[in-house]
């Protein structure tokens, strides 16, 4: 399934207009569901996902920040950084002259946030739901000393049928596959298709990506600015066993493509300095 009720202790912000349906939460500004009116959801979101402070929600578009997968300083922390377990404030959806809603979330250092690394950003995630999803994730470097840091719009977009899917944009693009020591690779053959757990960063790219979906008769195009990696994933069977939120056979039903900077392409911010990343979803 696409959707999934929340059964924890999180209460969604919903929206319906005559261009779309969404809903999204304050926790992690992460929207859950994205569906153009008259189609099928565009989003995934695991039926098992929990909806419970300070776990992560399985699918839909998760913020990923400070780092990118599990931290590499040497100190701990939680994989993919804090960005995705915290509460973020909001004025509230905003209804524009041409009819999408605008709804803007920000997040700013806490004493829970310093605990984890002691930096002064300042975020802000601005969505536009309308036939389009656009998605802009803004970071400012508020202190008097640069920071290096990751970040990632983790879309799980849903699909038909793993089997068939198929993604292109990314022929001759440098990646490194995670299911194999993070060898460094170069996609040679295009489309992209799935046969296996596929786990790949690819860097130096600001390509769009279209996804093409046999099964639902449809293509999604991911379409991105100050961006230079782009992650595709599918934990395919094995690893969707292991993973609680998920399941048996959510991994047949998803496939993450995921707007990104991380590893070479880490983002450094001089004091006083922004940097703004952007994904645009549309359906064809």
């Amino acid at each position: 399934m696409s959707s999934a009720t929340p059964t924890g202790d999180l209460q969604p912000i919903l929206i319906s207009t005559p261009l779309a349906e969404a809903e999204l939460y304050t926790y992690g500004a992460h929207i859950t569901q994205w569906t153009p009116r008259g189609q099928r959801p565009v989003l995934y979101l695991s039926p098992r996902s929990l909806f419970t402070p300070g776990k992560a929600i399985r699918g839909g578009v998760p913020i990923i920040f400070p780092w990118f997968g599990p931290r590499s300083d040497g100190r701990t922390g939680p994989a993919h950084g804090f960005a995705r377990t915290m509460e973020w404030k909001t004025d509230g959806p905003q209804t524009r002259d041409d009819g999408k809603i605008e709804i803007t979330l920000t997040l700013a250092p806490s004493e829970a946030t310093r605990a984890l690394l002691d930096i002064d950003f300042h975020s802000s995630f601005r969505v536009t739901i309308g036939s389009e999803l656009e998605m802009e994730l803004q970071t400012h470097n508020a202190g008097k000393q640069p920071f290096t840091y990751e970040e990632a719009l983790h879309t799980y977009l849903a699909v038909g049928d793993i089997h068939q899917v198929s993604i292109s944009g990314l022929d001759a693009t440098t990646y490194l596959d995670k299911t194999d020591d993070c060898k460094r690779k170069t996609q040679l053959q295009e489309p992209i298709s799935f046969t296996q757990e596929t786990d790949r960063m690819y860097l130096n790219t600001t390509a769009t990506s279209t996804v093409d979906d046999p099964a639902w008769n449809r293509r999604i195009i991911v379409e991105k600015s100050g961006s230079n990696t782009t992650v595709v994933w599918n934990p395919w069977m094995e690893k969707t066993a292991a993973m609680s939120d998920m399941a048996p056979d959510g991994w047949k039903q998803m496939v993450c493509v995921e707007t990104t900077n991380a590893a070479e392409n880490a983002i450094t911010l001089g004091p006083g300095v922004s940097h703004k990343l952007t994904a645009k979803i549309r359906v064809e």
